[in-house]
């Protein structure tokens, strides 16, 4: 657990360093929209962070999914199981066995 908050705080760390080395102001223009004097970094960690939701996003759809699905067939397993037992049971006391 601790070498998770370890990790972290080398990232945080390394994000900071970037953030300040990286601070030149840049105009961002992107059709009719236009942002004089954003720092560098500020626009390097946008574009990455989007770029991690967009893939993201559909994986996490896709977990869901495969959640769902896997919730259905447990308890198609679950149902199976139980009438199974039923039978082996309603077989076993009307057989004798030698």
């Amino acid at each position: 657990m601790g070498l998770k908050y370890i990790v972290v705080a080398v990232v945080a760390i390394a994000i900071t360093a970037f953030a300040l080395q990286n601070n030149t102001p840049t105009a961002v223009r992107f059709l009719f929209w236009n942002l004089p004097g954003v720092p560098l970094a500020t626009i390097i960690l946008v574009s990455v962070t989007l770029g991690v939701v967009l893939v993201g996003v559909p994986l996490l759809i896709g977990r869901w999914r495969l959640r769902l699905r896997l919730r259905s067939l447990e308890a198609r397993v679950g149902t199976t199981e139980t009438r199974d037992g039923e039978r082996d049971r309603a077989s076993g006391s009307s057989q004798s066995w030698p």
